[in-house]
């Protein structure tokens, strides 16, 4: 049955979410309509909220509610060191699992000329500005190992490099609790040549 109005209208705009198709996005709607309406109604106030409040971080492009996100607004994060990651979850991630104090640049996206994504999509004469205040000493490059977040990284290196600045990246490998014989070609590679003594 083909559907028209506000429940064909909310069930197209729930398919907007990663990983939501056709009958996830209907499950979805008829459950906030049918068995949880005071749940559709804070999710619709607390994302209205988000869209006004929330934009990108004048000097990493994280989100935020601040001109600054907490992060750079802090006296105590080392602002020699800048991690450069591919989006906000990135961010989360590192900053909730590494010992990292540093500072983050946030790409939203990676290199990707098949998709039309270059340095200008990256906003990378932003990070070009970093690199030039002096501040930054080393540029950790934390993106995807996919092929466009090699690439990514390798033109960032480039760029850091420029500008007297000490490019890494960050290791790639066998995860911890992993065994050998499940690990990939790809991983294991990586493993071997990041390889550090003990």
């Amino acid at each position: 049955m083909k559907r028209s109005g506000a429940l064909a209208e909310l069930s197209t705009a729930l398919r907007c979410l990663p990983g939501v198709g056709a009958k996830s996005a209907q499950r979805m709607m008829l459950h906030l309509l049918q068995r949880d309406r005071q749940g559709a109604e804070h999710l619709a106030r607390a994302l209205e909220a988000a869209l006004e409040r929330v934009a990108l971080c004048a000097e990493c492009q994280t989100l935020t509610e601040s001109t600054l996100c907490e992060i750079c607004a802090s006296p105590t994060r080392d602002r020699s060191l800048l991690c450069v990651v591919e989006t906000p979850a990135d961010v989360y991630a590192i900053d909730d699992a590494a010992q990292y104090g540093g500072l983050f640049f946030v790409l939203n996206g990676r290199l990707s000329p098949l998709d039309g994504i270059g340095p200008q999509e990256l906003r990378l004469d932003r990070l070009e500005h970093r690199f030039r205040t002096g501040e930054v000493r080393e540029v950790i490059l934390a993106t995807n190992a996919t092929v466009e977040g090699e690439a990514t990284a390798h033109y960032i290196a480039e760029m850091a490099r420029h500008f007297g600045l000490r490019p890494s990246r960050i290791a790639h490998g066998v995860p911890f609790g992993g065994e050998l014989e499940y690990v990939d070609v790809n991983t294991l590679s990586h493993a071997f040549k990041g390889r550090q003594a003990l």
